[in-house]
This record gives structure tokens, sequence and C-alpha cells, in this order.
């Protein structure tokens, strides 16, 4: 069995190593192939951390780059070597070869031009007295790059002074030297300079400076102190426009609501503005209530210019998401005043769209979704958005020994989003560059598990959006009711209902009062490879309100029961943290770390099973079927049916890890290794082992396999194939325990790949 399959293994080898041959077999006459740079950084007191940094900088300075690589192997270049010099540009061959990448020779290095590079770049970090040298290794036919830089003592700066004549620009940028970027005994450093220069533009904005500009700054520096220091001294230039030392103030704000970017003229309709609060709106077909503009602008006339309210203006009126174009200008009125003029291009009021997604939510049923929307924006002329969505959504896995028991989901949901905070007795205006939303909301979903039972969930929720910046979002339902019952249960999961009474839970009605919160942090926001922190903890509470007026307890035996079900009381905290780190343009290493923890009380033993955690499945445990992992070391009673019944719990962890990687033009492969179980807050005895207890760090599965996906600018078609490396086994009557099954792993059974191998088909990236 080892010498089958070591087989695969010493094929790999042999390929790569055939390939690395090719790769150097084509190239031109007198040339070798380049394979990259090494660079060593040395200098006085530089500590590792420092010299880590540096050689990390300076190494991605270096030019040109070599081949690409996946796994060590340079596939790209295979490719191109592969296709030799196709005749036709549409034949398969030349196809193939737009694939990969030309040879990257050692003839297009140019080491003088790096070394001036590497030593500008560190003496621009303060290290005035930097060395670089550089030379290239040549053995067969493959070459490399070797550069030294030898750093010399870091300069730091000594005091930096500010100007003190009488002038009033002068004394405007001495009053902004107190948060100066600029301390004492810190480095000398080029980028920071510059960050100050910007950093007293943007004050100066700040105080009304409209036509000041950085470029007006100058610093000199003086490096002959001594003790490698240098004395910094910030001037203004003598040829300043005049323009730019004059403090402005706003003197009429024009709003054009139905501007078109055909129009020659700006402001033919000046004269027809309508007055309100301050602010003349330019609206003849009375499309807008005028208050939609007054609680948008952050300008009034008379307020001394700042940057930060002409930013935050256009921003609320970008994210109002009822104009596609939005822009404004200044004009110079008198000695020192301006006014203000925008222009907004509406977006058309109603508008169909598709949409391809994937759902990650810890308690998702369906792991991707289609979905067809309406939106009619500005509905009641301030600024409202109607939302009306319908969607099918599906989770698929397949293995060769259980099939058939995928879910699907159908949809839809109404909201209407009011560009305010509608808060009883309550006024709240945020001064800030995005415009809160009220949302209202309907929705209505029905869940199929095939062959086994449909679930009707009918909700509505009352509450808020709002946003500090791009990356910080919060949302917060005071209001947020849910009723599930179920219909058409099949009798095969009826009859297995009698062996496994546990499957209870599922088709339980259920009905869910209360308030929820979450908080977004994203940094990967559009950024294409993905690079940064995704981070969205959540709070769910639910009963508190009615427990005051039903009461129940049911550790007592005293469930009672609202509108024909059992009310749910629950609390219930979740996190989940991803981290992706962009490895170069193309690949990336994502991660993500989730905590779920629901606490039931009252009237409650478990979390409502709508509520409740699961994992495995399309974007969880991929290498376990949906929702078939846990709760603890608990293993589901057998019958003779071949469906895993779902398994939920209150407690959730689950740690997962993957290498995403372009193979060729919009296909990319992936491996991926995860973690993780659902665990029970409470004992419940039908089900031994499920509760959560210090040892749960023991009762973790473990996954782990290979992925390909079409990643094209619309959606990612993903299909997964994991396989089980630890797992729940039971080791003796009554006493399952989690064991490492590699020991087991036999690829040439087929008994053990149709118990083992699970394949996922999706739409979008797991997490």
């Amino acid at each position: 069995m080892r010498i089958k399959f070591l087989h695969p293994v010493l094929i790999c080898i042999t390929l790569v190593l055939l390939g690395s041959c090719s790769n150097t077999k084509h190239l031109p006459a007198n040339e070798v192939l380049y394979t990259g740079a090494k660079l060593t950084v040395e200098g006085p007191k530089l500590r590792h951390k420092q010299k880590k940094e540096l050689k990390s900088n300076l190494s991605a300075l270096v030019r040109p780059k070599p081949n690409s690589k996946i796994l060590g192997f340079r596939f790209k270049l295979w490719l191109w070597n592969l296709a030799g010099n196709p005749k036709k540009k549409n034949s398969p061959a030349a196809w193939i070869k737009r694939q990969g990448e030309a040879p990257v020779l050692l003839s297009s290095v140019n080491l003088t031009r790096n070394q001036q590079v590497l030593q500008n770049t560190l003496e621009n970090s303060g290290y005035f007295r930097a060395e670089v040298t550089g030379d290239t290794i040549v053995k067969n036919k493959h070459a490399h790059a070797e550069y030294k830089a030898t750093t010399g003592i870091q300069y730091t700066i000594n005091q930096t002074t500010f100007p003190a004549d009488s002038s009033e620009i002068s004394k405007a940028i001495a009053l902004t030297k107190a948060r100066s970027l600029l301390k004492p005994k810190a480095p000398f450093d080029l980028e920071i300079v510059k960050a100050e220069r910007a950093r007293i533009d943007g004050r100066l904005k700040q105080r009304g400076y409209y036509f000041f500009d950085q470029n007006y700054l100058l610093f000199d520096i003086d490096s002959t102190i001594g003790d490698n220091k240098v004395n910094m001294f910030l001037k203004v230039k003598n040829d300043i426009s005049p323009l730019a030392k004059k403090v402005y103030h706003i003197n009429k704000v024009y709003i054009y609501s139905n501007y078109s970017l055909n129009t020659t003229e700006k402001d033919t309709n000046k004269n027809d503005a309508l007055l309100y609060r301050g602010y003349y709106v330019v609206d003849p077909q009375k499309f807008y209530k005028p208050k939609l503009f007054a609680s948008a602008m952050q300008f009034n006339p008379g307020d001394i210019y700042n940057r930060r309210d002409h930013n935050q203006t256009l921003n609320r009126l970008i994210n109002l998401n009822i104009f596609k174009f939005v822009k404004n200008r200044f004009e110079i009125v008198g000695d020192s005043a301006l006014d203000v003029y925008y222009y907004l291009n509406p977006q058309p009021k109603q508008s169909l769209r598709t949409e391809l997604g994937a759902e990650t939510k810890s308690n998702n049923m369906t792991g991707s979704q289609i979905s067809l929307g309406y939106t009619n924006r500005n509905t009641f002329r301030g600024g409202e958005i109607l939302s009306l969505k319908t969607s099918a959504g599906f989770e698929v896995q397949f293995s060769g020994k259980y099939q058939g028991y995928n879910t699907l989901r159908f949809g839809a949901e109404g909201n209407l989003a009011l560009p305010k905070f509608v808060v009883p007795f309550v006024h709240i205006e945020p001064r800030s560059g995005f415009v809160p939303r009220t949302n209202i909301k309907l929705g209505y979903d029905i869940l199929v598990k095939q062959k086994l039972y449909t679930l009707n969930s009918f909700r509505g929720a009352y509450g808020y959006i709002w946003k500090e910046s791009l990356q910080k979002e919060h949302t917060f339902y005071p209001i947020s009711i849910q009723y599930v019952q179920p219909t058409d249960v099949t009798q095969e999961y009826l009859d297995s209902l009698k062996n496994d009474p546990t499957l209870q839970q599922a088709i339980d009605t259920q009905f869910i009062v209360g308030a929820n919160y979450s908080y977004l942090f994203n940094q990967v926001l559009n950024k294409k490879p993905m690079d940064g922190i995704y981070w969205n903890p959540a709070i769910d509470v639910s009963g508190n309100i009615v427990g005051l007026f039903v009461g129940g307890d049911a550790k007592a035996g005293k469930q009672e029961r609202l509108l024909g079900a059992a009310y749910s009381q629950y609390l219930k905290l979740e996190s989940d943290f991803r981290f992706f780190r962009a490895l170069n343009k193309s690949d990336v290493w994502a991660n993500r770390i989730f905590l779920g923890f629901g606490y039931p009380y009252g009237n409650s033993l478990q979390l409502p099973f709508v509520k409740q955690f699961f994992s495995g499945g399309n974007n969880s445990l991929r290498g376990f079927r949906s929702r078939s992992v846990g709760p603890g070391t608990y293993i589901p009673t057998k019958d003779s049916s071949n469906f895993v019944p779902d398994q939920s719990g209150d407690i959730r962890l689950e740690l997962n890890t993957e290498l995403r990687f372009k193979l060729v033009s919009v296909i990319y492969g992936a491996l991926f290794a995860e973690a993780g179980n659902i665990w029970l807050y409470n004992d419940y005895s039908l089900k031994p082992g499920a509760k959560f207890t210090n040892e749960f760090y023991k009762q973790l599965a473990v996954d782990a396999g290979v992925g390909i996906r079409l990643d094209i600018s619309l959606f990612v078609l993903r299909l997964d194939m994991g396989i089980p490396i630890r797992k729940v086994v039971e080791v003796s009557p009554g006493n399952n325990e989690f064991k490492w099954v590699l020991n087991k792993f036999q690829p040439n059974s087929s008994e053990w790949r149709k118990e083992n191998i699970i394949f996922n088909l999706g739409i979008g990236y797991p997490f």
C-alpha cells in the first residue's frame, strides 16, 4: 500500500525536475534564466526587527521580478515554453501561451540602477552614509543577483523650527506645531517629512485657507551639527500666491438637483432657486423635498471654509445612493468669500438587478444564492429607497455514500430605507460623511431540506445602519421578530424521529422576539487581492420583554407559549474574525477564527434551531457533510436511512486557513485546512457528550483539502474537495472520542472514498 501511495509523489517530483530543465532549454543563445535577488543588510546598531523590515522593504524595490512560482514550480514559464511558437492567434497553443510568462533573462537586470534605487531609499530613510554593492552569480543557465546594503548609522531629528514671522499665514502654521510628526530623537525619514507637509496643509484648510497647497512648504535640513543628528527648518516659499494667504468664508450655497452631464451652461436656472434654510435649491420639477439637502449639507452660509465639511458634504450626497454623479465647485465672491455650487446627476428612479453571491453567516442554511432585486429610489421624494428582492439559494455536497439531501432556500424581502435616524421623540443629526439609514424590513423564507422537511419563516425588523468610515459600520435592530413553522415533514423523517427524538427540534415551531446589534470592520473591501482584516462581532437577545409579561421556566418544566409556539429566551454572542495576507498580485493567504456563544435561559433550554450554530459544510468544515459535526462527542443514532441529521449547538469554535493561488487566467487553486466543533450550553440527556466543557480543545474535528475556482469579475464558481483527518469515533459503547485518522488513509479503497471524500460546489469564496 505504501509503495502504491508513493507513485503519485514520485511522478510529481519527476515532473518538477523535468519542468525545471525545459524552462531553460528554449532560452535565446547566450542567455540565462534570472531567478531573483538575494539581499543582505548590515549596519551598526541595527536591531533584528529593524534589519528584517529594511530587508523586506528594499527587496520589494529590486527589478525585474523573476518568473512566478506555484509550490516552487515556475508553472507559467513552463506553459510559455510548452506552447512553442503558434502560427495562429486563435489556436489552443496561442491561448496557452497567453496564460504563460516569458522567461525573465539576466540581460534585463540593471545592477547599477538597482544599486542606486536601494541607496536612495536608504538615504531617504536617514542612512546618509549608506553604500550598496551588487553582483550576479551564474550557474547552469540560471542566474541570480546578490546585493549588499551597508547602512551606516541612521540620523535622528534634533529639533524642528517653524516660521516665526508676524504674517497671518506663519502664525497659522505655527499653531499646528503641537501635533507635528517630526519628533525630537525620531529617525529622519523623507516619507514622514512629506506626511508633515500634508498634515500642515490639511490643518490650514480646516482654518479657511482654501487656496493653500503643501507645495508652498519647504524643509531645509542641516546635517552638519554632528552626533548623527539633523536640524530641520520649515519655510514658506517666497512666491506663494496671494490667494493662499487668505481665510475664506462661505457666501451662498446652490444645489442643482437634476443636473445633466450634457448641460453646457452650469447655472442657467440660478434665478429660479428656492431658498430653504439658507440653501438655494434648483429643482423646477420638484423631484426632491428641500429638507433632504439641508440634512446632507455640512456647509452653512457664513461659516469659515474647512475641508472636513467640504468632503463630508460630498460623501453624504454620494451615500444617499440616489445620485450617480456628484461634484461641486467654488467661486470667489468679493475679497474673501466663496459661493458653492453642487451639481447632482440622479440615478434612474427604478432598476432591476441580478446577483450571484455566497452567504457565510454562522447559522445560514444555504451556502450560495442567486437573487433578483427591484429598487425604487427617492420613493417619497425624501431620498427613501424601497428594495424588493427574491432569492434562491442552495448548498450542494456530494460523496459516494450520502447524496440527495441537499438544502434549498427561497425567499422574498421588502426593505424601506429612510436616509436618517427615525427615533420616537428624539432628533439625531450625526455630523459625518455617511448618511445613516432607518430600515423597515419584512421577509418570508422557505427552507427545503430535500426529502425531509420544509420550514416557513416569517420575519420583520425595524432598525438602523450607520457608518463611521468606509471601514466601520454599525447595524442595530431594536425590534426583530421571526416566526418559523414546519410543513411537509416526510414519512422518512418521521420514521427517523422515532429512533432519534433529537430530530424533533428541527421541525419545532419557533417564535423569536428580540433585538440585535453587529459591528463590521472591513479593511479588504474592494481590494483585489484581498489584504487586511475583516471583523464582524454581533450580539442577539430575545425574549426579555415577553418574559416579563408571560414568564416561563424551561428547567422547571414550565415552558410558556405565544401564538402557538414556545417563545425563545437567549443571549447570543459571536465574533467572525478574518485575516487576509496578499502574498503577491494574485495569491492570498486567508484565515478565519469564528467564536460563537449562546446562553439560553428562562423559557429556553437551547437556542432556537434557526439561531443555533452549525459546523461542517460548504462554508465551514469542508471535509465533513453539511451540519454533521458535533455537538461535542455526540454521534447521532444510526437508522436505516442514508441522511445525516442536522446537528446544532449553542457554542461554536472554528478555525480555517486557506492558500489561494492563481493557476492560469481566471482559474485559481486552493489548499485548505480547518478545525472546529459545536457544543450545547446545557446538558441534554438525548445527546450525551454534547455539553461544552473545559476539555473542548480535545473535541475539535479537523479536515484538509484542495479546491479549484473560476474567478471572474461577476462571481466565483468554486469546487472544493475535503477529507476528514480527525473525527469522532466510538472507542467503546457509550464512549466517543476524537481521533486522528491519517493512519486509515486509503485512497485506493472505494469504500474509504465513499465515506471520506466530500465535494463542495458553491458560488463565492468560503470566507
